[in-house]
């Protein structure tokens, strides 16, 4: 990780929860416990490396609970911590913002679809 530049609270958590998956992953494990394979069933293109250094993150700064049973095969199961729980009210007011500025968000512009000029006969 990198190094903290400043000690500025809201850059500690920014390095905690920048970047594609750290805030899915919060928002996949707000419902409840869920296994690495069900994480991954959520996000499909999230490589396994990548899932397990990202769950490894959060479970490092105490936002994730990692639970490994034993026997075979191992089931390990992931949960938020208490830590974990107090970011959810954050990310579901992130996704309301996003729903109600949405009208003031221009549309997407859509690919043009490039016809070819033919003359006509």
């Amino acid at each position: 990780m990198k190094d903290v530049v400043s000690s500025c609270p809201i850059e500690e958590t920014m390095r905690v929860l920048s970047g594609r998956w750290p805030t899915l992953l919060l928002y996949y494990l707000k419902d409840g416990t869920k296994r690495f394979s069900d994480l991954q069933r959520d996000n499909p293109t999230l490589s396994h490396r990548m899932l397990a250094l990202e769950l490894r993150k959060l479970e490092k700064a105490g936002i994730v609970r990692r639970t490994a049973y034993s026997g075979y095969p191992l089931r390990v199961d992931y949960d938020l911590t208490a830590s974990g729980h107090a970011l959810v009210p954050l990310i579901d007011a992130l996704g309301d913002w996003w729903e109600e500025s949405a009208g003031a968000r221009a549309a997407p512009v859509e690919a043009k679809i490039r016809t070819p000029l033919i003359k006509a006969a």
